[in-house]
């Protein structure tokens, strides 16, 4: 593997062996200047070396493989190969490719998940010269043997590490046993880690190397803050921050249950949101993409496996309400802003015992985050229930919305003697659930009763208990039953507190 290249950033497409009629082409859609990444590979994947791209997100990488795999296409016989981490990002990419080949007479295919497979294999036997796929949905069409790899010529892992992290790594190197040997592959990635590192040793051939920054590298025109707040205050400094910064915002949460309380959250605010995350449907995650880019949602929602996903040019601002879990996600969230030499703005909210995560975010970017004192922060708004459609992606807040009523499951709070179903208390008579306290009864988990019941767990017993429990009945009448774990007597004991972890931020 050759060292990083280091030459200087070329003022123009021209001289980096692009064929005429590809300069047209880009003239055309506006692509004047390449960025870095863009300028040192290009003229070393047009000849057709393998290489290995090391670059922040947002550098143009789309381009920098694009562009030599569309002119090698129309010179060479074979096919084309993309492989990416997510739905959104394939659509951005085969978008691209499209915009780009389309007076070439080039066709493509797109294989994600979600959509149905019928129009992907229709689009198959077309021949396409292009096919860009996430690695789940194209071994479901290698398993059905509706894809055909024995001519791929060209291979280009995008976001490689993000692949990785999502435990793609079975199914990349199922790929890549599949595609012939004799290859041109293009590895691009924001993150150099120990796997990839395996994955050019063994199935690349001497790689030329191309690192445009070090790794972690945060874009200089972004512009970021932390905050240091409660989990209780989280919603109203997100209530202050979206009054003082009027333009579009990306919030990012770990999780997509999360994500979509936000977004409810948001709207309560007098804001238009959306969300996208794993428990939307691909068409829902496309329509709120595309109401982010257009304007009709001003703030977008999303976990991190969108990060990498979503390619909008001028969002204002990325918003990390909660901690990524890998710091390396951190550098992928905050590449959504300030991309193509743009200014941009991120912020970042910390839990007061989270400094050792904020620690491992500096290490990665090398930089240490600074913390902006809390401003004022608004009173509570009322919270909005919302009762949502039937095609939304996640069912449990349709469940919990439904009106009390006696019947078997769902999700409530609380509701009349029947079976089933995780209740916080219910009358007498009836048997299972979860429950905090009930009568004589059996079943259920409960911190006290009266007599004549059986089974449970309870802190304290009377007399007239089932002969299961008679052997222990005398103790249990002159002592409380000793608690575990949590709780100071049986089940509905109140939590006990843990010793405080050390902070990390000052006070």
């Amino acid at each position: 593997m050759s060292q990083p290249q280091t030459s200087g950033e070329a003022q123009s497409f021209h001289g980096l062996g692009i064929a005429p009629k590809l300069l047209d082409i880009l003239a055309s859609h506006k692509y004047v200047t390449p960025t870095p990444i863009q300028s040192q590979s290009i003229p070393v994947s047009i000849e057709g070396k393998d290489m290995i791209g090391v670059a922040q997100t947002g550098t143009g990488k789309t381009l920098a493989f694009g562009v030599p795999m569309l002119q090698r296409l129309a010179i060479h016989k074979g096919r084309g190969l993309i492989l990416l981490p997510t739905r959104e990002l394939a659509i951005q990419v085969e978008e691209t490719l499209l915009k780009l080949g389309k007076d070439m007479g080039i066709r493509t295919a797109i294989l994600i998940g979600g959509a149905s497979m019928r129009p992907q294999i229709e689009s198959l036997r077309r021949g396409p010269h292009i096919i860009v796929a996430t690695p789940g949905r194209l071994i479901d069409h290698l398993e059905r043997r509706t894809a055909d790899l024995s001519d791929v010529r060209i291979l280009v892992l995008d976001e490689a590490d993000r692949m990785l992290d999502m435990g793609f790594l079975p199914q990349i190197t199922k790929i890549l046993r599949t595609v012939p040997k004799e290859r041109q592959t293009m590895l691009f990635s924001a993150t150099m880690p120990e796997a990839i590192v395996g994955i050019a040793a063994h199935h690349m051939k001497m790689p030329v190397r191309i690192e445009i920054a070090r790794q972690g590298t945060l874009a200089s025109t972004v512009t970021q803050e932390l905050f240091v707040v409660r989990k209780d205050q989280k919603l109203r400094l997100l209530d202050r921050i979206l009054e003082e910064n009027k333009g579009s915002v990306l919030v990012f949460s770990r999780t997509k249950h999360g994500a979509k309380k936000i977004a409810r959250a948001v709207r309560g605010m007098g804001h238009t949101a959306d969300e996208i995350h794993s428990n939307r449907s691909l068409n829902q995650r496309r329509a709120a993409l595309e109401g982010f880019k257009t304007g009709k949602h001003r703030v977008l929602v999303a976990t991190d496996i969108a990060a990498r996903g979503i390619d909008v040019t001028g969002i204002e601002l990325v918003l990390n309400y909660d901690i990524p879990e890998n710091p390396d996600d951190y550098v992928h969230r905050i590449g959504r802003t300030g991309r193509a030499g743009r200014l941009g703005k991120a912020i970042t909210f910390a839990q007061p015992e989270q400094g050792d995560e904020v620690r491992q975010i500096e290490r990665t970017t090398r930089k240490m985050l600074p913390i902006t004192k809390l401003p004022e922060l608004p009173a509570d708004r009322p919270m909005h229930h919302e009762v949502e459609s039937r095609d939304e992606g996640d069912r449990s807040d349709r469940y919990r919305s439904r009106p009390q009523q006696g019947g078997r499951g769902g999700y409530q709070g609380s509701r009349p003697a029947s079976s089933g179903g995780y209740q916080g208390s219910r009358p007498a008579a009836s048997s299972g659930g979860y429950q905090g306290s009930r009568p004589a009864s059996s079943g259920g988990y409960q911190g006290s009763r009266p007599a004549a019941s059986s089974g449970g767990y309870q802190g304290r017993s009377h007399s007239a208990s089932s002969s299961h429990g008679s052997s222990s009945q005398g103790s249990s009448q002159s002592q409380p039953r000793p608690s575990s774990g949590f709780g100071g007597g049986g089940g509905k004991g109140k939590r006990r507190k843990m010793p405080p972890k050390k902070f990390y931020f000052a006070s």
